[in-house]
């Protein structure tokens, strides 16, 4: 003869829960700042599962990842979904909030329109290039102030090579009464090393240039979270 015996539920209510696992209180409470990275993390989940709070999951996500967030914004819906208690409609939440970031960090210097450092060039870059399965080159035009005249894509290829026409770039760039050039493109291969084609473009680039007393400021090459800077480098 059989039985049906039904398992207690074992599910804590948010408020059963410690204070320390309440982060919507706790920023209500204190602000952002209070909270650590699982318990942010916490919040865009919501829920966690039946033995364990959302902090309890966001701590073993951060945990797979080296508690990296970097990394963690890195993987893959597939790779989230991997954790226990993290199915697809969390992990597109946190990708949406990844993604948000980086938009607005980008929108943050083309608002400015103004270059100071490589890592603005790579904030802005990023979210064109980083990821594209093929090979994108382009151009940020700017002048003696460094603010930004003009951002272009002048090329585009395959998977390891692209055609750029340096002629069409310094006209670019006169015609905008532009003084400085950073070029950049990306490496869908994965490593951002540059090769002997890259480096040999650069110096051409460079060279031709300098006939128009345009500076080469630098040559940035991009994979999702890396890059590569020729300037950094010495490579100018």
């Amino acid at each position: 003869m059989s039985h049906d015996y039904h398992l207690p539920d074992t599910r804590l209510t948010i408020l059963q829960w410690s204070a320390e696992d309440r982060p919507r209180e706790k920023y209500a409470a204190q602000g952002a700042s209070a909270l650590s990275n699982a318990e942010l993390i916490a919040i865009l989940l919501r829920t966690g599962t039946a033995r364990e709070s959302a902090v309890d999951v966001a701590k073993r996500l951060l945990a797979s990842c080296d508690n990296q967030l970097n990394v963690l914004a890195d993987r893959k819906l597939s790779q989230l979904m991997e954790t226990n208690g993290i199915g697809q409609a969390k992990a597109t939440t946190l990708l949406a909030a990844f993604e948000l970031c980086k938009r607005m960090r980008a929108e943050r210097i083309t608002q400015a329109r103004h270059i100071h450092t490589t890592t603005d060039v790579v904030e802005v870059m990023q979210d064109k290039i980083a990821l594209l399965t093929h090979e994108e080159f382009w151009v940020i035009f700017l002048n003696q102030a460094s603010k930004i005249l003009k951002i272009e894509q002048v090329g585009r290829g395959g998977i390891s090579n692209t055609a750029v026409d340096i002629r069409l770039i310094l006209q670019e760039a006169v015609m905008l009464d532009a003084t400085h050039l950073i070029v950049c493109h990306n490496h869908p291969s994965g490593s951002v090393r540059p090769s002997s084609q890259d480096r040999m473009l650069t110096r051409q680039i460079r060279d031709a240039a300098k006939l128009l007393n345009l500076h080469l400021t630098d040559h940035i090459i991009l994979h999702k979270d890396t890059y590569f800077s020729f300037s950094e480098e010495g490579m100018l």
